[in-house]
C-alpha cells in the first residue's frame, strides 16, 4: 500500500520562518527546536554509519542556525565509538542567539573550514547555510564546497545536509553559485519547494521530513497555497466507483484523433482515459482514419468527425463531458480550428485537456487561445513539456530583471495569463491553478522519458475530469497516477504499459486511506 511520504503543505523559506517565529511566541524555546532537529540529523547519520561501518564524522558549520543545528548534532553524535570533528566558516564570538549557545555546549576544538582536511572522514554533515540562503555562495565556502563534492564523488563517503544541501535555493531549487551534493537531507516540519524543484531536488539525495515540535496549527496562519502532489492531497477526490453507479454515471470523455498516419497517439490517450475510470471513451476520427482506428480498439468507441464542422456536430451531444485533443492532430489552422470549436461557449459543461499540436498550433498568437479559454463551457488543462511551454509563453513569464523565476512560478504566471489549469511536465511536474494553488510531483519516474507517455498523461487527465473532479485534483492525480504506473512497471516500459497498469495503482489508492 503507497503511503503519503510527507506533509501535503510545501513552505517557502519565508514561511518556514514564519512557522519557526509562531512557535517560539507560543512558548516554545528556540534552542529546543534546535535540539530536536539535531537529534533527527544525528539520526540519519547514525543510520547510514551502522549501513557503512564508519566512525569517523566531521560537521561543517555555518553562521547561522543552521550551523547551531550543526554543534548540536556533533555534540549528539559523539561517543566511544562514534569520533567528531567539527569546523566552521565562522568564530564562535561572531555568532548570534542560539547558534551562539550551540556552539558553547560544544566543548571540542573548532578547526577552520576554508583548510580543513576531509581524509580519513566516513560521513561529513553540512550544516553550511540552511534553506534560506539569499545570495551566491562564493570565495572561501564555494571552495570549500567545490572540495567537499570532490572528496564525495572520489572517497564514495556520504554527505548529510541539514534542511537544505548549502548553496540551494529552498525556494525555487536554483543552486546559488555552487551546492552541496548531498546522499541524504533532513528537514524540518513541512519540506520547502527547492526539495522537489529542479535542480535542488537532485542535490537533496534521500529526503526526510522531522517533526521539530512546531504545532501544524501554526498553518492557519501562513496559508499556504503549495501543496505535494501525493495521495494525502486529493485522495479524498479521486471518483471510486459505487454500487449504485454505471457507465453513464462516470462520464464520457472524447479523444480527437489525426490523420492517418498520426493515429497511434489519440488511441494511447484514449486508453489513458478508458483505465482512468471514464465510463465511456470515444475516439474522434477523421473519416480516412476511421478503419485504422476502429481495428485497432475494442473497448473504445469509434465516431467519424470530420474536421473542425465534424467535431462540433459531435460534441452537440450534452453526454460527452470531458475532450482531450492535441496528440497526433499536427500544427497548424486546422487544428486551431477544432480547439476552437470544441472550446466554443455551450449549455452543458464540459472539460477539456489540450496537449501537444494543440498547444504549438496557438504559437503565432496565443493570446487566442487565451480568448477560448474564458468562454469555454468549463475548465480547461493544458499540458505542456518545456519545449511547449516555451512556444506557449516565451519570455514574458520572465521579471525584467533580477533571478529568472523558479519553474513553480514560471508555472503560476502561465496559470494566471491563461486563465487555465497548467500542467508543465518534467521531472518535477508542477500543476498550477488561475487561483495560485499549485503542486509539485516529488515522485517522478525516470522510464517516463518514452515516446507517447504524455499522450497517455492526456488521457489519463481526461478520464478523470469526465467523472467529475475538479480541475487542479484531477491534472495533479493524474500525473500522480501516469508516474506510479511507471514506477510500478518499471525497466523497458514503453507507452501503452502505462494505462496497462493503472489497474494496480487504483488497487493502491484503494487501499490508502482517505
Amino acid at each position: 500500500m503507497f503511503q503519503t511520504p510527507y506533509p501535503v503543505e510545501i513552505l517557502t523559506t519565508a514561511q518556514m520562518a514564519k512557522a519557526d517565529s509562531l512557535t517560539i511566541a507560543d512558548g516554545v524555546a528556540g534552542m529546543s527546536l534546535m535540539e530536536k532537529a539535531a537529534d533527527a540529523v544525528t539520526r540519519a547519520a547514525n543510520l547510514i554509519l551502522q549501513n557503512s561501518s564508519g566512525r569517523r564524522v566531521l560537521v561543517l558549520c555555518g553562521p547561522g542556525n543552521n550551523g547551531g543545528d550543526g554543534y548540536v548534532a556533533a555534540r549528539l553524535l559523539r561517543s566511544p565509538r562514534i569520533k567528531v570533528r567539527v569546523a566552521a566558516l565562522t568564530r564562535r564570538e561572531q555568532l548570534r542567539g542560539d547558534a551562539l549557545a550551540a556552539a558553547k555546549a560544544w566543548d571540542g576544538p573548532v578547526e577552520p573550514a576554508e583548510t580543513v582536511c576531509f581524509q580519513g572522514v566516513d560521513l561529513v554533515i553540512d550544516a553550511l547555510f540552511g534553506a534560506g540562503l539569499s545570495r551566491d555562495i562564493e570565495g572561501a565556502a564555494a571552495e570549500l564546497i567545490n572540495r567537499l563534492n570532490k572528496w564525495r564523488r572520489e572517497s564514495g563517503q556520504n554527505v548529510v545536509a541539514i534542511d537544505m544541501p548549502s548553496g540551494i535555493d529552498g525556494s525555487t531549487g536554483a543552486v546559488r553559485g555552487v551546492a552541496v551534493e548531498a546522499d541524504a537531507t533532513v528537514t524540518f516540519f513541512r519540506l520547502k519547494s527547492g526539495h522537489l524543484l529542479l535542480p535542488g531536488r537532485v542535490h537533496c539525495g534521500q529526503l526526510s521530513c522531522a517533526h521539530i515540535g512546531i504545532r501544524s496549527r501554526v498553518l492557519e496562519d501562513i496559508s499556504p497555497n503549495t501543496f505535494l502532489n501525493a495521495p494525502g492531497y486529493w485522495r479524498d477526490q479521486i471518483p471510486f466507483p459505487r454500487i449504485a453507479g454505471h457507465k453513464y454515471t462516470r462520464g464520457h470523455a472524447v479523444v480527437v484523433s489525426g490523420d492517418p498516419s498520426h493515429t497511434g497517439a489519440a488511441r494511447l490517450a484514449a486508453a489513458g482515459a478508458l483505465r482512468a475510470g471514464a465510463g465511456l471513451v470515444t475516439l474522434a476520427s477523421p473519416p480516412a482514419a476511421m478503419a485504422i482506428n476502429a481495428s485497432a480498439l475494442t473497448s473504445v468507441m469509434v465516431r467519424e468527425a470530420d474536421e473542425a464542422a465534424g467535431l462540433a456536430a459531435l460534441l452537440s451531444d450534452a453526454r460527452l463531458n470531458s475532450v482531450a485533443l492535441g496528440p497526433g492532430l499536427g500544427v497548424g489552422a486546422a487544428t486551431r480550428a477544432q480547439v476552437k470549436a470544441a472550446l466554443s461557449p455551450a449549455p452543458n459543461r464540459r472539460s477539456f485537456v489540450l496537449d501537444a499540436d494543440a498547444l504549438t498550433s496557438f504559437q503565432p498568437e496565443p493570446e487566442s487561445l487565451w480568448r477560448l479559454i474564458a468562454t469555454a463551457p468549463g475548465p480547461v488543462v493544458l499540458t505542456p513539456h518545456a519545449g511547449e511551454f516555451a512556444r506557449l509563453f516565451g519570455g514574458r513569464d520572465q521579471p525584467p530583471a533580477g533571478a529568472p523565476l523558479s519553474k513553480l512560478e514560471r508555472a503560476r504566471a502561465a496559470a494566471r495569463e491563461s486563465g487555465a489549469i497548467l500542467l508543465y511536465k518534467g521531472p518535477d511536474t508542477v500543476v498550477a491553478a488561475p487561483d495560485g494553488r499549485a503542486t509539485i510531483l516529488a515522485e517522478a519516474s525516470p522510464w517516463l522519458a518514452t515516446a507517447g507517455s504524455g499522450d497517455t498523461l492526456t488521457g489519463i487527465i481526461a478520464g478523470l475530469l469526465a467523472q467529475g473532479m475538479e480541475p487542479l485534483a484531477a491534472a495533479s492525480s493524474g500525473a500522480w497516477m501516469h508516474a506510479r504506473a511507471a514506477a510500478i512497471f518499471g525497466p523497458g516500459l514503453i507507452a501503452d504499459d502505462i494505462a496497462a497498469t493503472l489497474p494496480a495503482v487504483w488497487r493502491e489508492l484503494s487501499a490508502v486511506p482517505a
